[in-house]
């Protein structure tokens, strides 16, 4: 992806299809037209997945909870939530096998009769999983759970039920649409911020009023149809269409501790499935740490970052700490994140962990603004689609979705065990190999080609984690990365796995972006102070230091 290309074609082009917002629900937007046909532009005011799509807790799945839900209520609508999300798993699954695998989950339980509840459910979830080629849960008796989870509380642990979900890099894993999307035609660009709307005599929007954040240029991108994939922010942009549209979306706050590996020892996930609130949390291995997630409460800022806090801390801590047989060390806390999900409500007093995670294209009358609403990253694929299909129906065309099997960037020949050439081809260290083959795919080699032409490239950012200086070159050259904080907190995910290590780095990251991007040493230093003063406000925010 080239931003300055992308840029000129923006300002000069007739667009079909201009799409606000590159999650995962615009990114798959994006890719699902363009390979319909359609000429296609991409924007978003900050970075690809910058918000929610690069929050989640990394899961591919149909919702457990929402199984039980469905049962208990007899609720149809979670049943089909379910159903939807288990068919897409595997398609998230094949379509970048580099970027998502299976991932086994473990539900520890205190007595036979939990044992044989949950075994009875999760044997109806493997059920509703057609088509897939996932393992089938099973029982697991009490030694066979601590040979897989050696740290689990023994005295109060009669067994655990295993099932399967998948695992991705949500934030990569969004990036790789959105370069699809890019390699197969459409105009893609980062930090593009929507100001207003253009409208024909008869008021439907014919082009979408923007500002380059990084140059402060205005420009208008004509269109025929706009597209809103905003997911939080989605009313916002809704009213700069038409002010008198009804607000939809209900913001949920969740937010994610970091932890050491070591509290759980385990490639394995744990599912926690009785919370003080009535939610499920996850504890899931990841980038080396271990996530702990997630909350749910209402949020009416949709203005700052959602963060994480003393409070929330305590209760994921509090709720972990009953099934390990060493309480968990505050102080060993490496990180954290918080993230909004859009969720759909016409209900204000409707309490949001009972709102369905299901989307809905709604097409305003008034000004013919799409807008793709609600949702989940599982089912993102679906979304698209939808919203898509109803593009079609408004240019009055009948095309095929192409995205059910169609591989995305770094997917194609992708074979895990290439890192052994990468070893012997670029002379890289085994565990950057593995880690370069997991997040780029087929296309790690162009990182070995950097690290081939300038050897200095294959030093390490931090000697306990993977990461070369090479990406950097990389992620700036090719992934349109244009700031400290693209490539820490998404291009690779150093961010929010560990705070310290992430200061320790941003000097470093800084130097060769700006290098590459012809900084001053004005702009260089304004990029480490803010983004440092961000990752300190984090980490106070978390220690009860800052009033929340």
């Amino acid at each position: 992806m080239n931003r300055n290309e992308s840029l000129l074609r923006l300002k000069n082009e007739h667009f079909d299809i201009c799409i606000i917002g590159a999650g995962a629900s615009g990114a798959g937007c994006a890719l699902d037209a363009v390979l319909r046909g359609y000429k296609v532009a991409l924007i978003d005011r900050k970075d690809f997945a910058s918000e929610t799509s690069s929050r989640s807790t990394k899961l591919i799945h149909g919702g457990v909870r929402y199984l039980e839900q469905a049962f208990k209520n007899l609720d149809f609508a979670q049943l089909k939530q379910v159903r939807h999300g288990l068919e897409e798993r595997h398609i998230v699954l094949n379509n970048a096998p580099h970027l998502a695998r299976p991932l086994a989950l473990m539900t520890p339980v205190n007595s036979w009769i939990e044992g044989l509840y949950f075994s009875i459910g999760l044997r109806m979830y493997d059920w509703f999983a057609t088509n897939d080629s996932l393992p089938k849960s099973k029982w697991l008796k009490k030694e066979e759970v601590l040979a897989k989870m050696p740290t689990l509380n023994r005295s109060k642990l009669h067994s655990a039920v295993m099932y399967y979900d998948g695992q991705l890099d949500d934030a990569r894993y969004c990036l790789a649409l959105s370069t699809s999307a890019s390699e197969a035609g459409a105009a893609v660009a980062n930090y593009i911020e929507v100001s207003g709307f253009e409208k024909s005599q008869d008021g439907k929007l014919n082009g979408v009023q923007v500002r380059d954040t990084q140059s402060e240029e205005e420009f208008t991108i004509n269109t025929k149809i706009v597209i809103n994939c905003t997911g939080p922010f989605s009313d916002k942009i809704r009213h700069f269409a038409n002010s008198a549209l009804q607000s939809r979306i209900r913001p949920s706050k969740g937010v994610h501790v970091v932890l050491p590996y070591e509290v759980l020892n385990s490639e394995n996930a744990m599912l926690i499935p009785k919370t003080p609130d009535g939610r499920v949390v996850f504890a899931i291995p990841f980038e080396g740490s271990m996530l702990l997630g997630t909350t749910d409460t209402d949020s009416q800022d949709i203005v700052n970052e959602p963060v994480l806090n003393k409070k929330e801390v305590d209760y994921l801590v509090n709720t972990l700490n009953p099934y390990l047989d060493k309480e968990i060390d505050i102080s060993k806390i490496k990180a954290g994140y918080g993230g909004l999900r859009p969720l759909l409500s016409a209900d204000p007093h409707k309490s949001t962990k009972t709102l369905l995670r299901d989307h809905e294209i709604e097409i305003d009358k008034v000004s013919g603004l799409v807008s793709l609403l609600g949702g989940k990253w599982t089912t993102y694929r679906l979304m698209a689609k939808d919203t898509i299909d109803q593009a079609d129906l408004i240019f009055g065309k009948s095309n095929e979705c192409k995205t059910a099997d169609h591989l995305l960037t770094g997917g194609a020949n992708f074979d895990y065990n290439s890192w052994k050439f990468l070893v012997k081809d670029f002379n890289l260290p085994e565990d950057v190999s593995k880690h370069l083959v997991s997040k780029y795919g087929s296309r790690a080699s162009e990182i070995g080609k950097l690290v081939r032409d300038n050897p200095a490239l294959n030093e390490k950012l931090d000697s306990n984690y993977p990461y070369i200086k090479a990406e950097i070159i990389y992620s700036v050259r090719k992934e349109m990365a244009i700031t400290p904080r693209d490539i820490l907190a998404r291009r690779i995910r150093l961010e929010i796995t560990d705070w310290y290590t992430t200061l320790k780095c941003l000097p470093e990251v800084a130097d060769l972006m700006g290098e590459e991007l012809g900084w001053s040493s004005t702009l260089k230093e304004k990029n480490i102070l803010e983004y440092s003063q961000e990752i300190k406000q984090f980490m106070a925010t978390a220690a009860g230091e800052l009033a929340v």
